[in-house]
């Protein structure tokens, strides 16, 4: 009887401490709350900007290839021949901080490579692990998982 009242004991405890544990302040608000599911071909001539180590492209402004609405679009970057990283082209700070107006930004990599840089805020994030390297902002970039088989990238959340 000892023993099962030390059991139940352990078992609180160890209960009570995963949860005060666990950082819920982490969660990012902003995530977009939408299906993301692209399986593509890295290697191939349609998007021949991941053909290479170092490589990088934008999914949403590939014909053929669709983007669900809510999602602002995903940046793929080839990390080495058998990893790559996907990330959500939503500014994970203050997304909603529409600085053209009507159309909120979109996180750009182009001449900042190999950063991604939220232009309105001046925010920039390391492709490498989509953490914060200028600017302000509490969260990294939105990462989606990437999992490349040798002959196809499957992209999802």
């Amino acid at each position: 009887m000892k023993l099962i009242k030390l059991g139940v004991v352990l078992l609180v405890i160890f209960i009570l401490g995963f949860n005060i544990s666990c950082n819920k302040d982490n969660i990012n608000p902003y995530m977009p709350n939408v299906p993301i599911n692209i399986t593509i071909d890295p290697n191939s001539t349609l998007i021949q900007e991941l053909n290479t180590v170092g490589g990088w492209v934008y999914l949403d402004e590939k014909p053929g290839i669709f983007i669900p609405s809510g999602s602002r679009g995903v940046m793929v970057y080839r990390k080495d021949v058998r990893e790559f990283l996907a990330f959500e082209r939503q500014p994970p700070n203050d997304p909603n901080n529409c600085c053209d107006g009507i159309i909120c930004t979109k996180l750009i990599i182009g001449e900042y490579f190999p950063l991604a840089k939220d232009t309105c805020t001046g925010t920039s994030y390391l492709l490498l692990d989509g953490s914060i390297v200028e600017g302000e902002g509490r969260f990294p970039l939105i990462q989606y998982q990437a999992i490349y088989d040798g002959n196809l990238l499957h992209i999802y959340n």
